[in-house]
């Protein structure tokens, strides 16, 4: 399997590309990108699922330092500050043994050379899985699920938020709405492994 045959998106160096403009007016968003499109019927697939179902924790450094590469040489990223990954509930993680995240956040922040925190943004709410859940309640399922813990270590800062993969942007939107509330002067960007072709092939 070679790396030229993914569907990578190329979004890092695409102002208002496809993933930003699925994000306007659900958060205020400064940069968007995503490594490769997630397309059903695509033999990448089996990657997302290896990091998220497997425990392919060495697959999903490797990825995240791919990503935090492309991004490294792109002047739009240049201003990160640092790297923050979606967090998991502790009982979600003790049930996976690991949160996927985290491990892409690692790999961002080795390429990007930029301090990493998994610890300040937390879930605090279990919930079910997002996966096969219909859209609203997608947003319905993690609405104030997310809480700050020492918003000191946002304040000011450029963030970037690092999950595996973007389908609605509700996680993301609820974990930045977090963020905001603890640190309004924070600005967040976003990065992950895969975005949903389905979810923004329409602003392409």
């Amino acid at each position: 399997m070679c790396r030229s045959d993914m569907p990578l998106t190329n979004f890092e160096a695409r102002e208002e590309n496809a993933m930003e403009q699925r994000l306007w007016g659900l958060m205020p968003v400064v940069h968007a990108t995503s490594l490769f499109f997630y397309i059903e019927e695509s033999r990448f697939r089996f990657l997302i699922h290896a990091i998220k179902f497997r425990g392919s924790w060495r697959t999903a450094i490797l990825l995240g330092e791919w990503l935090g590469l492309i991004l490294a040489r792109t002047e739009r990223f240049d201003e990160i500050d640092l790297i923050v990954p979606v967090p998991q509930h502790p009982l979600r993680r003790l049930q996976r043994g690991y949160n996927q995240s985290d491990y892409i956040a690692r790999g961002v922040a080795k390429a990007m050379r930029r301090d990493i925190d998994c610890h300040s943004l937390r879930r605090h709410t279990y919930s079910r899985s997002q996966i096969k859940r219909p859209k609203i309640e997608r947003w319905d399922n993690v609405f104030g699920a997310f809480r700050v813990r020492n918003g000191k270590a946002f304040r000011g800062r450029h963030i970037l938020l690092v999950d595996d993969v973007f389908t609605t942007g509700s996680t993301i939107c609820a974990c930045a709405d977090a963020i905001l509330k603890a640190a309004p002067d924070a600005r967040i960007s976003v990065a992950t492994i895969a975005v949903s072709h389905q979810e923004v092939g329409k602003y392409r």
